[in-house]
């Protein structure tokens, strides 16, 4: 039987865009833009209580389940979710997640917290940020081509 293990840890990642918050917050809210920057969506429900889901994974690799929930929505502002990735059928972490756009001269700040639990040592901190890193800033490039 595998050791059982919950590492907690809470990165902050800020960016500043060079686009209105209203479209960086739309980047977020409609699926289409979202599609751009971030998987497509196979479940794309956004209000508070609806859902997100993806599935995916490399050619011959394992397969990732990502399930999220909207608890908070402030139009234009901040979006809270939760959600959960599995790797096939197992659950390797949990996370709360807080996105605030706000205005920054002519463009937005964007400040990404995330607070999750690493569960038996089948992901890390460290890699799910450096994941998020590049999540944003291929949203800054999709951004940019506008």
């Amino acid at each position: 039987m595998n050791e059982r293990s919950a590492k907690h840890e809470t990165f902050v990642i800020e960016r500043t865009y060079d686009a209105v918050p209203e479209r960086v917050f739309a980047a977020w809210a409609d699926a289409e833009a979202k599609a751009q920057w971030f998987q497509s969506a196979a479940e794309f429900d956004f209000r508070v209580g609806g859902r997100e889901s993806t599935r995916g994974g490399p050619p011959g690799g394992p397969v990732y389940s990502y399930d999220a929930c909207y608890q908070e929505i402030v139009t234009g502002q901040r979006i809270v979710y939760t959600y959960s990735l599995d790797q096939d059928e197992t659950r390797i972490s949990v996370s709360v997640v807080t996105v605030e756009v706000e205005p920054a001269g002519s463009g937005t700040r964007l400040i990404y917290t995330e607070q999750g639990v690493y569960l038996d040592g089948h992901d890390s901190p460290a890699q799910r940020e450096q994941g998020t890193h590049d999540l944003l800033d291929k949203l800054g490039d999709v951004l940019r081509s506008e």
